[in-house]
């Protein structure tokens, strides 16, 4: 497997000198200034993979390659927004980057509801916290058909934290929210969510997904001319939320993506993290259904609680089983191999991780410090070696 590392590019605080520290050779990242739905210019792709290799690393996958809010919306004429994520395929492909991961979550990308969450021994970590997320819909957006989504317990509960909450810690909250996109353009104050929200009426799980099977057929053809392999990251959390439908959440979504088209340029990313997140996924499983279309991997954890709730693990922790996983994958390469694919091995990053350490004094983006992550990679790479010696 290939060690990677995300790095944010000139939004990141940690240097590339850094990231060789951990011992990852891989880079994932992505030209995190240009405004979605423009075409990334090759010059520009060009600098930034030099840039790269030059601090002795390969770039072995961009994340992300954002799809525009108007393609997940079906919305208008979309053929220029269709011929640019064509054109930057194609300027990637020609400075050999030929893995894109991505994702097709309407409005916003991972949402939590804790930054800094304590975590034993003084550490912090993510969390989504359902009652602090009904708060927000119920009580802070007016979201009243939210209060289906949750049990009658985490609604008093909710009811409860909003009546004593203070000015600063509702504005945290909303904060801790819009804190999932990293590299976007867009963040929003209530009114502004209200607005965004309101684009999504009328559009539902069906609509969704006839809008991404829309981009599948669009830009897959392309991918496999370029010999480029697309990559859907699931949904996270692998739930609706905020009213707007998630379709890339579980074993089925998965094998209807697959499906919608089929073809090897058309893949997954494993994110054990997103799919963990959902009490009926048995990842290991998922994993071994949908081996031989995973070309890339995020390696995390969660611990789940029964109200919905969940928080980062640390990697080996949690309510997954990273062993049983890892030996999913480290299997697939073998198959890969055997079949004469030089291309064989699937490049892994270690994701999110513990904040702790220095990092609790440093500005790292959330859920992307340096030291809880080379922790996660360390455990990991053990992992991996012992398996591949068994």
């Amino acid at each position: 497997m290939i060690e990677s590392w995300r790095w944010y590019g000139e939004f990141d605080s940690i240097s590339l000198a850094e990231v060789a520290q951990t011992g990852a050779r891989g880079i994932v990242t992505a030209l995190h200034d240009i405004p979605y739905g423009a075409a990334w210019p090759q010059e520009a792709i060009a600098a930034r993979k030099r840039q790269i290799v030059q601090a002795g690393f390969d770039w072995v996958v961009v994340e992300s390659l954002p799809i525009h809010e108007c393609i997940k919306k079906g919305e208008g004429d979309l053929s220029a927004l269709f011929a640019n994520y064509r054109q930057s395929m194609a300027n990637l492909a020609a400075v050999g980057v030929k893995t894109i991961c991505y994702n097709f979550m309407p409005l916003l990308d991972w949402t939590r509801t804790d930054l800094a969450a304590p975590v034993t021994g003084g550490a912090t970590c993510l969390r989504f916290d359902a009652v602090r997320m009904a708060a927000f819909e119920i009580h802070m957006l007016g979201r009243q058909a939210a209060e289906a989504a949750y049990s009658d317990a985490v609604l008093a509960q909710a009811g409860a934290w909003f009546q004593v909450a203070s000015d600063d810690e509702r504005k945290g909250l909303l904060s801790a929210i819009m804190a999932g996109l990293p590299g976007a353009f867009d963040r929003y104050d209530i009114a502004g969510l209200r607005v965004a929200l309101a684009a999504y009426d009328g559009i539902d799980r069906a609509a969704l997904r006839a809008n991404y099977k829309r981009f599948l057929d669009e830009v897959v053809p392309a991918a496999e001319d370029l010999g480029i392999r697309l990559c859907v990251h699931p949904d996270d959390p692998p739930l609706d939320i905020l009213g707007l439908p998630r379709i890339v959440s579980d074993a089925d979504d998965l094998d209807w993506v697959l499906k919608a088209y089929d073809s090897p340029a058309n893949g997954i990313t494993l994110c054990s993290g997103s799919l963990g997140a959902n009490p009926k996924n048995d990842v290991p499983a998922i994993a071994a259904k949908v081996a031989d279309r995973i070309h890339f991997a995020h390696l995390r954890n969660v611990r789940k609680d029964a109200d919905g709730s969940f928080e980062e693990a640390a990697h080996l922790d949690g309510d997954t089983d990273m062993v049983a996983l890892i030996r999913v994958l480290l299997d697939e390469e073998t198959r890969r191999r055997d079949a004469g694919r030089a291309d064989h091995a699937i490049p892994f990053r270690p994701d999110h991780g513990h904040h702790m350490l220095s990092d609790l004094t440093r500005d790292v983006i959330p859920g992307y410090p340096l030291i809880g992550r080379l922790r996660g990679l360390a455990e990991l790479r053990g992992v991996i070696r012992g398996l591949a010696h068994a």
